[in-house]
């Protein structure tokens, strides 16, 4: 089956510092995002590819004319959903420009999982967490309303309980669904909501599957990432 990769990219690189758009930030001498769409030309089974960037940095794809590019919501969730309409295939690998370690092995891996069970409306990629993972108790915030990002950094929390780790997962991305199963969870959903393609369709009682994959299909989130990114593609290169 044809697949369509849809790659999210019109993050705004707040927590990295970048100044601009995470997806066109310099990584290893490039634009971070060249890193997965090279990764997904290189792959059989991809048909095409559509990128949902930010509304102001469209003419930075203009180079690429065999992508198709599309504007970037004020969400990731919106910006996939943007990218959706564009999609003619019967399945569709979701990807964030900010894992730019992705590999075609990865991608075709995801597919052929998917193809061999009928019943599934998608698998994702995702790595086993090693950690001891501590939930923790909801608290206020200083300011009188509910912890957010901010808050977690800078005050102590209260451990509630420590989870099972052994059936605890980080989903990652290429995230493969059928399109059709996928459109249909986002319509069904709050939108804003999704932090992940995944969840909307486990909302709607969609099948997603899981598969391994190792911790260096990382997410460039920080400086360090992206320190980490760059030694691990020289390190590619010299192979």
């Amino acid at each position: 089956m044809a697949v369509t990769a849809v790659i999210a990219a019109a993050g705004s690189g707040e927590r990295l510092g970048a100044g601009g758009p995470k997806a066109f930030v310099p990584l290893a001498g490039r634009p971070m995002i060249e890193w997965s769409i090279d990764a997904f030309r290189a792959c059989a089974s991809v048909a095409s590819i559509v990128v949902a960037a930010p509304p102001g940095q469209l003419d930075e794809l203009a180079g690429h004319p065999d992508l198709s590019v599309v504007a970037g919501g004020a969400t990731r969730a919106r910006s996939v959903a943007n990218a959706l309409a564009a999609v003619g295939t019967e399945l569709v690998a979701i990807h964030d420009a900010a894992r730019p370690l992705l590999t075609p092995e990865l991608v075709e891996a995801l597919v052929a999982t998917l193809e061999a069970a009928p019943e599934a409306a998608g698998v994702i990629a995702a790595t086993p967490i090693t950690d001891t993972v501590k939930q923790a108790a909801h608290q206020s915030s200083p300011s009188g309303g509910s912890i957010d990002a901010q808050d977690v950094q800078n005050e102590p929390q209260v451990v509630e309980r420590t989870l099972d780790r052994a059936s605890l997962w980080a989903a990652q991305t290429p995230q493969v669904f059928r399109a059709a199963a996928l459109r249909d969870a986002l319509a069904g959903s709050e939108i804003g909501a999704a932090t992940d393609e995944a969840m909307p369709v486990e909302a709607v009682g969609g099948t997603v599957l899981l598969h391994a994959a190792g911790p260096e299909n990382l997410k460039v989130t920080t400086p360090l990432d992206l320190r980490v990114a760059e030694m691990l593609l020289a390190e590619r290169s010299r192979r």
